[in-house]
């Protein structure tokens, strides 16, 4: 995930929200407490898909070192095999 994309993403999302809180209530005070817990519930459901994807990263990598292992190959190998040591190819833009 991108992070400047997602922050642009998530305050579109809550601008529109408010305006249509705002729109659908006529209140300030409403408007504002759930464009908050919106804000909040966004930020919680960005932390957990974090947060799965990183369980997903090491359990992967956990299962390449099993196999790794099982297939004879030392752990310099498995260490190669996975970039240690090296500067990954990292991309400027997300796709």
């Amino acid at each position: 995930m991108y992070g400047p994309r997602v922050i642009v993403s998530m305050s579109v999302v809550l601008v529109v929200f408010a305006a249509a809180t705002y729109f659908l209530s006529g209140s300030s005070f409403t408007t504002l407490w759930q464009t908050v817990l919106c804000a909040i519930l966004l930020q919680v459901g960005y932390f957990i898909g974090v947060l799965l994807l990183v369980a997903r990263e090491k359990a992967a990598r956990a299962k390449r070192q099993e196999q790794a292992r099982g297939a004879g190959l030392g752990e310099a190998d498995v260490s190669s095999d996975m970039g240690a040591g090296r500067t990954p190819n990292l991309k400027i833009r997300d796709r």
